[in-house]
């Protein structure tokens, strides 16, 4: 690896010093925190490349937590949960997380999952932006504007978005998604679909309720509609 930087949070010391040691021989920088609140202190003082966070834990619970990095950092999260229902993991998604590996977890699953959410491959020029039809996507700055309303992307849900944008008005299986952004090792995750894509509508919509730009194809997957066809336009 490249000397990234990942913090272990988890209240087992056997699962941060296993995972510690792993990680630490592939390359990464690891530090560890046993708690919420050490997690948090943790990300005051230092910038990670990616967080290994517990769901169960006692004081401040994982899911709390996430929020709480999210709400002041993009640092990627990956949630580790013995929880096995898709409510679950819908709910860890929702906090923020960028993935999520349920315990007891393959090594190399968790790796693979490491290296997906790591991967940050650029589809586009990042200086670019792109306007069509009210909605206007800021690379750089990982902004959108619809109508002069503001909002801002987290990394995945640029990644989705820029997804969706260089594969305008077709139709993506599930699968192809997921692997096209989140890696060869993903595929049947239709909860990330779900919330990541309710997400985007929140943020890129007129009316989520009504969506204009992503539209579902039942049974199939999703389709970024551009129309009229090739009506984006690039400035700067």
């Amino acid at each position: 690896m490249d000397g990234r930087r990942i913090l272990v949070v988890d209240d087992e010391p056997q699962i941060r010093r296993a995972l510690r040691a792993t990680l630490s021989a592939l390359g990464f920088v690891v530090a560890d925190a046993e708690s919420g609140e050490a997690a948090m202190e943790k990300v005051r003082e230092e910038i990670f490349d990616l967080i290994l966070l517990d769901i169960n834990m006692p004081g401040l619970s994982g899911l709390e937590t996430c929020r709480a990095i999210r709400s002041r950092s993009d640092v990627s999260i990956i949630m580790l949960t013995v929880r096995d229902r898709s409510l679950d993991k819908i709910e860890a998604l929702d906090a923020g997380a960028d993935g999520y590996v349920t315990k007891p977890f393959d090594v190399n699953e968790l790796l693979a999952r490491i290296r997906a959410t790591l991967r940050r491959a650029p589809a586009l020029d990042q200086s670019e932006v792109l306007h069509f039809d009210g909605l206007e996507i800021s690379l750089h700055d990982r902004q959108v504007k619809v109508n002069g309303r503001t909002n801002r992307l987290t990394p995945t849900e640029l990644d989705l978005l820029r997804y969706f944008v260089t594969h305008a008005n077709v139709v993506l299986p599930h699968d192809k998604i997921l692997q096209g952004v989140w890696g060869p090792d993903y595929g049947n995750e239709v909860e990330y679909l779900r919330v990541f894509v309710n997400q985007l509508r929140k943020k890129i919509e007129p009316d989520p309720a009504r969506p204009r730009f992503i539209l579902t194809e039942p049974w199939l997957g999703y389709r970024f509609n551009m129309s009229p066809p090739n009506s984006i336009e690039r400035i700067g």
